[in-house]
């Protein structure tokens, strides 16, 4: 080779490098970004393989304990003015192991129910309850009445523990409780309700010695770990059974969000739910963080707590970040030291407004559920998914989208497309577990033969869309369950209640959109009964007895008949698009009126006020 031909061989390398990253970001400009998701995604897999295969079995308590050996002075969880670390929460917990193990209506096994807010008692416990081999049910801390008592017959529980606040709630279903043969402890010093026995104190003077490994020689990877509540189509909360092979799963996914043990992580979302719980305790049982731990959210509150606490990680849900963007503004917005924000649901435009406003905070979108089988996380950051499409994942957890039809409340079987209902394959890697004592609900979820004989997949009852660029977004909830202020409300529930309340026939209740929120906010279209008239503070006060703020519907439309199909299933559609303009709507409309304590009829002058935003919902 002559010193010509060298010198075009070296001309045509060099222009091949410098032209191919060009090329690349031209054609394929989230490449580098696949091959490192790619990457992540083999290493949580080898990391959930290798823990699977440990032996004697490995749990989310080992990596608990195993985290309090190696930095038993490392802060766990701040709360108020308290600050416990690693070794703390391991011997409060051991100590709340030793007092449960003394009840006599409690064996170590049992499945136990946990009424609680946040707090850390709400942590050590379920620590505790690991430790017994007991699964654990997170029930709802604002249910109450009929919904508390279904809640905790789901699980099959011998023991509810509660929080002292809690006090009068456990008493209206007490006498249930006790004729069940029930032990209900009371996270107090002290009780002189009969039937209620006092647990704080008992804690206190139990001794610290972990418990034997023994009393959790039953657990396998298929053992249920934690029930959690999620709203049904119909019907009453489902219990979605979480195993512990799930939560080895969870404990593998949390490290590739970018949390390491140098962060402090805010968490305010409720621990009864799926993000607070995995995501915000069991993520920094993996990582070694500590969490800053509030009781609820607080718009005006959050950022000095950032500020005072040095919290560098947020978890949300799409109203958290709109309620952050409609506080006032303030010079330090920018002031603060989180870098991380994780959650799901939030808008295109409120994502854009979030980051212009409090500065360069990377928002990790992603898509999951409590029950379901596969899940999406937005690694490229693109504004407004919740996840991209690639090759490994879909090879991984195999998932389609397929054309539903909303009139008939179905999907369309063997339509593929680029925009529907997503289906997810159950496999071995993916599979899923279903309700607890409520096999009619789980087999709803299941499909099969969708894409050839003998395939089963698990319904999400979540609308897709996939773009050119293979991102992925949420367009909507199929069925009757619609979601407001975060939480999910079954309206059939709901429609129950309100049949409960005397002076109604029949309830159909539904989610209409309100302009600049996130979700559907209930409302209900009812036929009253003949001779009654609606009574706005009658039925104001039974659905603030039977229902958290959230699931209440807002507004009441009455109807002379109610409209359904030739199926005998109440109409919704319709009723949806008209909503709750009474310009357009002919029949009487009422309003929640938290003022009034009562329903009160709705006026143009409201319905511009709650368009406007003046009016607070």
């Amino acid at each position: 080779m002559d010193v010509m031909e060298m010198f075009v061989l070296f001309s045509c390398l060099v222009a091949t490098a410098l032209i191919t990253p060009l090329a690349l970001k031209t054609f394929s400009p989230f490449l580098w970004m696949d091959l490192l998701y790619c990457r992540d995604l083999l290493s949580i897999f080898l990391t959930y393989v290798w823990r699977r295969r440990r032996r004697p079995l490995f749990l989310v308590l080992d990596r608990f304990l195993e985290q309090a050996a190696a930095h038993p002075n490392k802060t766990l969880v701040v709360f108020e003015k308290q600050r416990y670390t690693y070794a703390d929460a391991d011997r409060i917990s051991s100590k709340t192991a030793n007092a449960l193990r003394a009840q006599p209506g409690y064996k170590a096994g049992d499945a136990v129910a946990l009424f609680m807010g946040n707090e850390p008692a709400f942590m050590f416990t379920w620590l505790a309850l690991t430790k017994l081999g007991s699964p654990v049910s997170f029930l709802n801390h604002n249910i109450r009445s009929k919904s508390l008592l279904h809640c905790f017959h789901c699980c099959k529980a011998t023991v509810l523990i509660a929080a002292s606040e809690l006090k009068d709630a456990v008493e209206d279903v007490l006498p249930y409780l006790v004729e069940q043969g029930i032990t209900v402890l009371l996270m107090n010093e002290h009780c002189d309700t009969p039937g209620i026995e006092s647990f704080a104190d008992k804690v206190e003077l139990a001794a610290d010695s972990p418990p034997p490994q023994s009393l959790r020689s039953h657990v396998t990877l298929k053992s249920p770990a934690v029930y959690i509540y999620t709203s049904g189509t119909t019907g009453l909360p489902k219990a979605a059974v979480v195993n512990q092979n799930r939560l080895l799963t969870v404990l593998a996914v949390l490290s590739s969000y970018g949390v390491t043990a140098d962060d402090v992580v805010y968490l305010n979302l409720p621990l009864y739910h799926t993000a607070g719980f995995f995501i915000g305790f069991i993520g920094s049982i993996e990582t070694g963080s500590t969490i800053f731990l509030k009781r609820k959210f607080s718009a005006s509150q959050f950022w000095e707590d950032c500020r005072k606490h040095n919290v560098t990680v947020v978890q949300y849900i799409g109203e958290v970040l709109r309620y952050l963007c409609c506080t006032p503004k303030r010079e330090n917005d920018k002031d603060h030291k989180v870098r991380l924000a994780i959650g799901n649901g939030v808008r295109a435009e409120v994502w854009r407004e979030f980051l212009e406003r409090f500065g360069n905070i990377k928002i990790q979108e992603f898509y999951a559920s409590t029950e379901g089988n596969v899940g999406f996380l937005n690694y490229a950051g693109k504004i407004g998914a919740i996840g991209r499409v690639n090759f490994i994942h879909r090879k991984l957890f195999p998932y389609t989208l397929i054309q539903y039809d909303s009139e008939r409340d179905e999907p369309v079987r063997d339509v593929n497309g680029e925009t529907g209902l997503l289906v997810s394959k159950v496999t071995g890697i993916s599979p899923f577990v279903g309700y607890a004592q409520n096999e009619e609900q789980t087999e709803r979820k299941r499909l099969r033969n969708v894409l050839k004989k003998g395939d089963l997949y698990f319904n999400s009852g979540d609308l897709m869309r996939i773009d050119s660029d293979n991102f992925i977004y949420f367009q909507d909830r199929v069925g009757d369950t619609f979601r407001w202020k975060g939480e999910n409300v079954a309206t059939t529930e709901v429609s129950d209640i309100l049949a409960m309340s005397g002076c109604l026939k029949e309830a159909n209740v539904y989610g209409v959109r309100v302009p600049g929120h996130e979700g559907r906010i209930g409302m209900a279209a009812v036929v009253v009964r003949e001779g009654e008239r609606l009574d706005g503070h009658r039925i104001y006060d039974h659905v603030v007895s039977y229902l958290p703020s959230y699931a209440r519907p807002r507004f009441i439309r009455i109807r002379n008949v109610m409209e359904v199909t030739g199926t005998f299933k109440q109409m919704k559609m319709k009723l949806v698009e008209e909503g709750f303009n009474p310009e357009f709507v002919q029949d009487p409309l009422y309003v929640l009126d938290d003022g009034e304590k009562s329903y009160t009829p709705m006026t143009a002058q409201l319905y511009s006020r709650i368009i406007s935003g003046s009016l607070k919902l």
